[in-house]
Parts: structure tokens; C-alpha cells; sequence
């Protein structure tokens, strides 16, 4: 599984008060190349530059973040992300090689988006994320997500972008309110290889987890990324200081990639007779998968 470190965000509070910061002149780039240098210590394979909507001061903002970034960790593949288009192609004028493409991040399946976004992609070229996210919002089910996503994807082929250079993204939503829609992505995943061949897929992994409480936010994290990449998710944005959920995408955790697949399989495992570790994958899945009802309570049941 590949990582997109998510951490140089607006939201944090050390990143974001230097992003908020208007005169260039004050804005201190220590703490994003310190953070950057960390991701890439911890295993990230990109770094998710995400700006947020930088309506201000986005188109000088952007820039000066990716020389920054790119002074600390040259080389390192970029995700550009924000809703600012301005912006977008701000940064991508002072992208340098990289060891794979750099990706914009993300391009809505809204005409209004794309029409403009697509054409950058292709004159920069970067890969970009697909995100389904439409003129009505988030899609209802697994059929409207199709629709989107072959909408986008026509209209990048036009426009000279093989599928291999587009990464999909069919949006998670929290578990804790919009359970149906995490069966409802992982329906999407395993039509994508028929909706668009080549194309490649990452996801927001930390919305599953958002509402829930702090110390049950890794294991729903880590259980459903096991679930998509078994459906064929090639990327998630992650949170770097996760590092359980770092081994589990490099390969260092076959066991609870095991069990969890096997309960895919339909093999429900005697969950008294396992690790208390491996019981609470085993029941972290039961909750996903709609088999437990959820609280926030549900591994001490």
C-alpha cells in the first residue's frame, strides 16, 4: 500500500499558523521541513500539501510551501490539495523531478471543476485524484459513483490523460453515521478494474474514523484499509504517527491481514480463542461490515 503523509495541513496547529500567515517575510518554513522530514522517516512515500481553501493568499502560499518541502526532501513525490485552482497552478510552476509523477489533489466530478483542472494536469504533467464528489454531492451508492467516475474519466482520456495517471477516489464517510456508504465503496472498488483498466485508487482513510473516540480512530483506520486493499486500493492518505497502521501497509502484519481477510472469505473465527489484538481486528471488522451495531463500546462487548 502506498502512503500520502496527510499532516502538512492547514488544521494543525503548528503547520496551520504558518499557512495562515500573510507577510511571507514571517513565515517560519522549521517546522514544515521538521515535519516533512518526519513523514519521511516514518515510511510516507508523498507528502499531501493541503492548503485548504487559501482564498486570500493561496496563489503566493503554494509556491513558497513546495520550494520548502522540496528544499527538505528533494525528490519526494507532492500532493497538491486544495480547492483553490489559482493555486493548484501555482505550485505546479516550481514542481521539480520527483521519483514518481506529482498529483493534483483532487479534482471534483463537477463540470466546473474538472473543465478547468483536467487541462492542467495534462500541460504539467501530473497525475491527479479523481474525486466523486458531484454536482449533488456525495454519491448515493456504488452506481452513482460509477456514473461520476466514467464522466471524469472520459473527459480526461479526451484530454490525453491515460487512466494509469489518474488515481480514483470514491470518498469514505464515518462509521458512525454513514455505515452503508463504507459497503457501498468497497462495491465501487471492485468495479473500477472494469470502469476504467489501468486506473489506480487512494481514499481520505482517516473520515472513517472521524467522529469516534481518539483511541479507537487506529484500529477502524487500520481494519478498513486492510478491506479496500483487498478490493484493489492502491494508496490511502494516512496519518504519519500511525505506525501500526505503516506496518500494516508495508507488509510487516500478515497476521491481521490474514484474519481480516479471511473473514471477507466468510470464515468467522472463534473470537475468544484469539489474541485480545487480533479479537479486536476481528471485531472491528463485525462493526464496518454492519454485523455489530455501533458504539463506542464496541471492544469491550
Amino acid at each position: 500500500m502506498i502512503l500520502f503523509g496527510e499532516s502538512l495541513n492547514v488544521i494543525s496547529k503548528v503547520i496551520g499558523k504558518e499557512f495562515r500567515e500573510p507577510d511571507p517575510a514571517k513565515r517560519n518554513p522549521k517546522p514544515l521541513q521538521e515535519e516533512v522530514l518526519r513523514q519521511k522517516e516514518l515510511g510516507m512515500d508523498y507528502i499531501d500539501i493541503n492548503l485548504g481553501p487559501a482564498k486570500k493568499f493561496g496563489v503566493e502560499l503554494m509556491p513558497w510551501v513546495v520550494n520548502v518541502v522540496q528544499e527538505a526532501v528533494p525528490g519526494m513525490p507532492l500532493l497538491l490539495d486544495t480547492s483553490n485552482i489559482d493555486a493548484i497552478e501555482a505550485g505546479l510552476k516550481v514542481l521539480k523531478p520527483a521519483s514518481v509523477p506529482h498529483i493534483i489533489n483532487s479534482i471534483m466530478a463537477r463540470p466546473e471543476r474538472y473543465e478547468r483542472m483536467v487541462p492542467l494536469a495534462a500541460q504539467y504533467d501530473v497525475d491527479f485524484v479523481a474525486l466523486m464528489w458531484g454536482p449533488d454531492g456525495l454519491p448515493r451508492d456504488e452506481n452513482e459513483r460509477a456514473a461520476l467516475a466514467v464522466e471524469l474519466i472520459y473527459f480526461a482520456n479526451e484530454a490525453g490523460i491515460a487512466n494509469e495517471r489518474i488515481w480514483v477516489d470514491g470518498i469514505v464517510t464515518p462509521v458512525n453515521i454513514q455505515q452503508q456508504q463504507l459497503m457501498s465503496l468497497m462495491n465501487f472498488q471492485m468495479m473500477m478494474e472494469d470502469i476504467a483498466p489501468g486506473s489506480k485508487s487512494t481514499c481520505g482513510l482517516s473520515n472513517i474514523s472521524n467522529g469516534p473516540p481518539e483511541h479507537l480512530r487506529g484500529i477502524l483506520n487500520q481494519t478498513y484499509m486492510v478491506m479496500l486493499e483487498r478490493y484493489g486500493m492502491k494508496a490511502v492518505i494516512s496519518d504519519p504517527l500511525d505506525k501500526q497502521l505503516t506496518a500494516i501497509a508495508k507488509g510487516k502484519r500478515q497476521d491481521i491481514v490474514d484474519l481480516i481477510h479471511s473473514m471477507m472469505d466468510g470464515n468467522d473465527p472463534n473470537i475468544p480463542s484469539l489474541s485480545k489484538e487480533l479479537s479486536d481486528y476481528a471485531k472491528t471488522y463485525k462493526v464496518i461490515m454492519g454485523e455489530t451495531l455501533y458504539s463506542d463500546s464496541w471492544l469491550e462487548i
